[in-house]
């Protein structure tokens, strides 16, 4: 039994022996860095100015306009065009026009045509001209038995707004 003691105290000095500490090390080698002499810093390399470019095609058409929006913003260039935003919101102005299918047509008694518009939720809307829809305030302008004609308002990116042609086209029955 004492030499069992004396064994596992020796091997218990020889771990704590073992465990000496790398802090000291680590200190050391910061110390040698420090003491090293600082390398130079090499300079900036010297820059070539850029040649300058002088754009003359302002009357062109731009590159970073698609064309359909370039012509539009072309035509409506001298029109002041801004939504209403005081009239009244109507049912099919909560939809984007994308969700919007035209199902079908029928003349009221005077003689105009109405159209159908199945909505999202499954509904079946009846607009006539005048009337709005989409997100965009699309007015129909006009609807002939297979589609309807629409203008809509749209930001131009320059703090205003452009009127956007669009259509909707009849949609056959859906299975």
């Amino acid at each position: 039994m004492e030499k069992m003691k004396l064994t596992l105290l020796s091997l218990a000095v020889l771990v704590l022996a073992g465990c000496d500490s790398r802090i000291d090390y680590v200190n050391q080698e910061m110390a040698n860095i420090r003491n090293q002499p600082a390398l130079p810093i090499e300079p900036a390399p010297d820059f070539v100015p850029a040649e300058t470019f002088n754009y003359a095609a302002h009357q062109l058409k731009s590159p970073f306009l698609p064309s359909s929006l370039a012509a539009e913003l072309k035509v409506m260039a001298g029109k002041r065009v801004y939504p209403n935003l005081s009239r009244q919101l109507q049912p099919l102005e909560s939809y984007p026009l994308e969700t919007l299918t035209m199902k079908g047509s029928l003349k009221n008694q005077a003689g105009q045509i109405l159209a159908l518009i199945h909505t999202p939720d499954g509904e079946v809307e009846r607009i006539q001209r005048g009337s709005y829809m989409g997100l965009n305030h699309g007015r129909v302008v006009n609807i002939t038995p297979t589609q309807i004609d629409l203008v809509e308002i749209i930001p131009d990116g320059r703090d205003g707004y452009v009127e956007r042609p669009r259509s909707l086209v009849l949609v056959g029955p859906t299975p």
